[in-house]
């Protein structure tokens, strides 16, 4: 299953990625997140592991698989028969930026979960986007 929400934010692209790559906040900002932990020392980078508690879903190590600073990060999660790959992508746009969120969801139980739980993840990307352009324009209105 594929998944995504695109948000215009008026707010430059700079300060969209301070506030997405800053993933420990995310819980201040998206009520999707319950809590994030960083299991590597150091700031975000391709390798780094990431403990992510959510609602209604069980607590997951997602890993930084691709990064392109100040633009993009993909991080992956994988259990027995699921790979889950998560892209948070901010770009320029006419107002400010555009916030791009997609997940992906592969293998036997992937499609099995996708089915049952396709409310709940566009539900979360709904939430997540809507908190990322709130936050990111307060931010931007105090500066």
């Amino acid at each position: 299953m594929k998944a995504s929400a695109t948000i215009d934010i008026d707010a430059p692209t700079e300060q969209v990625w301070a506030v997405i790559s800053d993933v420990e906040n995310w819980p201040v900002w998206t009520s999707s997140v319950r809590s994030i932990r960083r299991l590597d020392p150091g700031p975000l980078q391709v390798g780094a592991r990431h403990r992510i508690k959510q609602p209604w879903l069980p607590t997951t190590t997602w890993i930084v698989t691709e990064l392109i600073e100040g633009e993009s990060f993909t991080w992956t999660a994988t259990g027995p028969g699921i790979s889950t790959s998560a892209q948070h992508r901010i770009e320029p746009a006419p107002t400010g930026s555009r916030a791009i969120l997609s997940i992906d969801q592969k293998g036997i139980l992937g499609q099995l979960l996708a089915y049952l739980m396709g409310d709940l993840t566009h539900r979360y990307l709904s939430l997540e986007a809507t908190g990322l352009k709130r936050r990111a324009e307060q931010l931007a209105y105090q500066t």
